[in-house]
């Protein structure tokens, strides 16, 4: 118990000196007027364009690093990260490298989970999910698939829940891949869609403008019917 307060103690300090160094770095260029400004966003949606049709494997690959280091060790979620690809490399594309890099980035901490929070969270959550544990028992990946799919759970606890159940590294890296490109592609469809937006309006759209743009509320709504399937299915899953 002492060994897993250690770490947790290590991991949270390590998060918040990276944290720290990157807002510091970050701010030290841009003032938090800058980036929150119109101008600012469609300027910079300018100058990542050019780059990306200048260079688009270099932007992608930085892209895919960024987004793997966005997972391990910053700890981040993928619906920002989802948006941000989705306006960078549109639909396609953009779910490609979200979708690879939350992957990748999510096996890196069910690695590092697995080594040095075992103990730890097998003693906080497993009388929670034991039912999960016998599922798993049963068919790793098939259940694995089915978990990435529903989610329901935080994204960087569901990345270390499966220590608890020690599935494989492959069948958790490929059941992640698989399972998240919906509810991603849905993500990174607005993140597109935003960005026609603001590329057709020289002036800050209306946020009726925004919300009524097929490319933007086509993929809200089929976001939400997915919310609302994964909502039922969590009841099924975790239940029986």
């Amino acid at each position: 118990m002492e060994k897993a307060k250690k770490y947790k103690l290590f991991i949270g300090l390590t998060y918040l000196i990276l944290l720290s160094v990157f807002l510091f770095l970050f701010f030290s260029k841009f003032s938090l007027q800058e980036i929150t400004s119109y101008d600012f966003i469609k300027k910079n949606r300018s100058y990542f364009f050019d780059l990306k049709n200048s260079n688009l494997f270099f932007v992608f690959l930085i892209f895919l690093i960024s987004t793997i280091l966005w997972v391990f060790p910053f700890l981040g979620f993928g619906s920002p990260i989802a948006l941000i690809g989705g306006f960078i490399f549109g639909k396609w594309i953009g779910t490609i490298a979200v979708v690879l890099g939350l992957s990748i980035g999510a096996t890196f901490l069910y690695i590092f989970g697995n080594y040095f929070l075992k103990d730890f969270v097998r003693e906080k959550f497993l009388d929670k999910y034991k039912k999960l544990e016998i599922k798993f028992k049963d068919s790793e990946f098939i259940y694995l698939l089915v978990y990435r799919f529903i989610g329901g759970i935080p994204w960087q606890l569901s990345c270390l829940l499966p220590t608890i159940f020690n599935v494989k590294i492959r069948n958790f890296f490929f059941a992640t891949l698989i399972g998240i490109i919906p509810q991603i592609f849905l993500a990174v469809s607005i993140g597109s869609g935003l960005e026609k937006v603001i590329d057709q309006n020289s002036e800050i759209p209306k946020i009726t403008d925004i919300i009524f743009s097929p490319d933007v509320y086509i993929p809200i709504l089929a976001f939400l019917t997915l919310i609302l399937i994964t909502i039922f299915l969590r009841k099924l899953f975790y239940k029986s």
